[in-house]
């Protein structure tokens, strides 16, 4: 697995376009990769956040494969002397059950229409979860499935993610916290996987660090 650094440059119309509109930077960073990638074998998942030297908005990005960056527009990537730019290093997952990491994930918490809902209405429909404790509950959800107990955690409000062409609109949670590890294969998958919907939007990356002291 390999995890890049990105560092966007607003100069470039190509950048502030797909800022706008996120499914269109889904497909811009997918140039880095071959042609014909099948959903499930090989997940690209990416988070857009604020590189805090520069303020230049920033993606992390994470692959099966390696990436060919080179591929992307001309000038898409901010020119800085002193930063490698864009960065990229291979990721061995291994993780020991009872371990505690610190983590980050952007998410669209939502949960299903009520079935008590009128006949006629589309009760398949998913909403978001905007009651903090529903955000956490949900978090809990998504833990006990995914191999890991959620310790501590604080869900702050992210700009809703929103493409205008597509005439979408999403929640967007950043959980920040302290986990401790269940099932490491459970884990393992999560992380390669992501967790939660509208990953083609930006959510779903798992980031884990060794815990801090």
């Amino acid at each position: 697995m390999y995890l890049s650094r990105l560092i966007l440059n607003l100069r470039s119309r190509y950048v502030r376009t797909d800022l706008a509109r996120p499914y269109e930077m889904h497909r811009t960073l997918m140039q880095a990769f071959p042609d014909g990638l099948t959903e499930g074998v090989e997940r690209v998942l990416y988070r857009l956040e604020t590189q805090p030297r520069t303020g230049m908005p920033m993606l992390l990005v994470q692959s099966k494969l390696a990436p060919d960056w080179a591929q992307l527009p001309l000038s898409y990537l901010l020119a800085d002397p002193e930063w490698r730019n864009p960065q990229v290093k291979e990721v061995l997952l291994s993780f020991q059950a009872g371990q505690l990491l610190d983590f980050r994930l952007l998410a669209n918490p939502t949960k299903r229409m009520s079935r008590s809902l009128p006949r006629g209405m589309d009760k398949s429909k998913r909403v978001g979860l905007y009651d903090p404790v529903e955000q956490l509950a949900w978090l809990d959800r998504k833990a006990e499935a995914h191999g890991f107990q959620v310790i501590s955690a604080v869900p702050n409000p992210r700009p809703p993610l929103k493409d205008r062409q597509h005439l979408l609109e999403f929640l967007s949670i950043q959980f920040d916290g302290l986990l401790r590890v269940i099932d490491p294969a459970q884990l393992s998958e999560a992380v390669v996987n992501g967790i939660g919907s509208a990953k083609a939007f930006g959510c779903g990356l798992l980031s884990l660090a060794p815990a801090r002291p």
